[in-house]
């Protein structure tokens, strides 16, 4: 009796979580870390409380993505999980900004895959005007044909390119935090978590959606986890791109391992209950990192990638299209 009552306390304890991210209440960041630390036996209770807040807020809906690499490598930055760094050997292919017949192509693509935002990625530091003046031919044209969201990341913006990219049609910047502000120049030394943060405000001001989020597995503690979760809502970033690093062989973050599909989910649920009303998106490296258990991310996600990524291969569209109708959600075919 005393075992079985104290498996319930816990439960209470998750939907408890749950209660409070519905009625608008911060969790604490004990609770917060409790998600994340917690015994791998909650996970199917964990992601039970997740899911009633995202249901709550999002129904049974799921926003597709698809990424375009618009430019590949080439990139003067030494971000240790990219395999497009300056300091990583890696056999990428290296090509510059796509024409915009290219970039146009892979939106009716994107169509086609019933792909309701489409992210437009470049390498580098910034754009240069060259750049920022194809990427605007581009998204003028996909606005002006197709329903369909535009999200672009390009780097650091300047407000006059904000506000360009903005009047282009660009609906959503990104720009990653990717890890918590004491962790970040164990990551990066070519530019700082404050570049990031101004970016992000930049993007905002110009009155683009600001799009931001976490690569989980980089050297991080619970703690710092927690730190970035808080700090990507403090930002109100509105989409929350969830990713689990792919340690990529000739990256300085090659060696790194330390992921496993219980605390992939818990990371989700942790952002959940956090930033219950924004977009939580299921990422890069997904597939390798939560594998057999990738359709629980449902659970506590409500947007996942489909096809590839920058560099890495994700699963193919009908495989994720197979997964959304197995588990009864429906995708949301015009994120508009």
């Amino acid at each position: 009796m005393g075992k079985k009552m104290s498996m319930m306390m816990v439960e209470q304890d998750w939907l408890g979580l749950a209660r409070k991210a519905i009625a608008g209440e911060s969790i604490t960041r004990e609770e917060a870390l409790s998600v994340i630390r917690a015994d791998d036996d909650e996970v199917l209770a964990i992601m039970d409380a997740a899911f009633r807040v995202r249901k709550h807020f999002y129904g049974k809906k799921v926003k597709l993505n698809l990424i375009i690499n618009a430019k590949s490598g080439l990139c003067p930055e030494d971000c240790g999980y990219c395999s497009q760094s300056r300091v990583a050997d890696t056999p990428v292919t290296k090509y510059p900004l796509l024409e915009k017949g290219v970039l146009v192509d892979g939106a009716r693509k994107a169509m086609e895959m019933q792909v309701g935002t489409y992210c437009i990625v470049a390498s580098g530091r910034g754009p240069t005007n060259r750049e920022l003046n194809q990427v605007i031919e581009a998204v003028e044209e996909i606005k002006s044909t197709m329903p369909m969201k535009i999200c672009a990341c390009l780097g650091i913006l300047s407000e006059e390119q904000a506000k360009r990219l903005k009047e282009a049609g660009v609906d959503r910047y990104n720009h990653n935090l990717n890890t918590s502000a004491d962790h970040y120049s164990h990551i990066t030394s070519t530019h700082t978590y404050e570049d990031r943060i101004e970016t992000v405000e930049t993007a905002k001001y110009a009155g683009m959606s600001p799009c931001s989020g976490v690569i989980i597995g980089m050297g991080e503690s619970d703690e710092q986890l927690v730190d970035v979760a808080f700090a990507l809502r403090d930002i109100d970033a509105d989409s929350i791109p969830v990713n689990f690093l792919n340690a990529i062989p000739g990256t300085p973050l090659e060696k790194l391992s330390n992921l496993d599909p219980r605390r992939c989910l818990k990371a989700l649920a942790l952002f959940r209950f956090v930033c219950p009303t924004k977009e939580i998106r299921a990422s890069g490296g997904r597939e390798i990192n939560l594998r057999s258990m990738q359709v629980l991310a449902l659970y506590a996600a409500n947007s996942v990638f489909v096809g590839d990524y920058l560099t890495t291969e994700g699963q193919e569209a009908s495989a994720d299209h197979a997964m959304i109708e197995d588990i009864g959600f429906e995708i949301e075919r015009c994120a508009l």
